[in-house]
């Protein structure tokens, strides 16, 4: 009876390593180490930047997970400094909080006053809740501070003065006000149909 009890261990590890190459799970697993399984986590690497997880969320346009990984990293640095501050107000932007982005955002600009990614999307939250003279004295201040390098400050800076001069400004440019980050990427906000 005990060769026939290997006999079907045999076929059950044909079968299973049939099915794996049948569903394409043959890439993930650790056959070179006699291993059928998928590998583990390295608990000795180090896990991504709180910070860096949220900006990447926000441009997944997963803005409540990436409130949460901003949260998270004001916890684990121990205070909230000016690029978690704007992290969280443009997460709150996203999901429509524009009061507590607004709050969130005038606290990023009185800890670090000269980030013109700060004043931008401070701008946008302006924008957003129809206080347009405002927003372009906002913006303003973001083009000086950023010497006019910034497409998407030049952009808004722009809507935000035809709407202060022109009432009548179509509905269609309404909503495309460009946020920008600290580092690489852009973030945009666009109404939702």
């Amino acid at each position: 009876m005990t060769g026939f009890g290997g006999y079907a261990r045999g076929w059950r590890a044909l079968a299973f390593m049939g099915l794996m190459l049948a569903t394409g799970c043959a890439q993930t697993a650790n056959v070179e180490d006699g291993n059928l399984f998928a590998p583990g986590i390295d608990p000795k690497s180090e896990a991504e930047d709180g910070i860096t997880v949220g900006h990447r969320l926000i441009s997944a346009g997963e803005h409540e997970l990436a409130l949460r990984a901003f949260s998270r990293a004001a916890l684990e640095r121990g205070e909230t400094d000016a690029e978690i501050l704007l992290g969280l107000g443009t997460a709150n932007l996203g999901l429509g909080r524009l009061g507590q982005a607004e709050d969130m955002l005038r606290l990023a600009v009185e800890k670090e006053g000269d980030w013109p990614e700060l004043y931008n999307n401070l701008g946008v939250v302006l924008m957003e809740q129809g206080r347009d003279a405002e927003a372009a004295g906002i913006f303003r201040k973001a083009y000086a501070l950023d010497n006019g390098n910034t497409d998407e400050i030049r952009d808004n800076l722009r809507l935000a003065l035809s709407k202060t001069e022109n009432s009548d400004i179509t509905e269609e440019n309404d909503n495309d006000y460009k946020l920008v980050r600290r580092g690489a990427g852009n973030y945009v906000i666009r109404e939702t149909l």
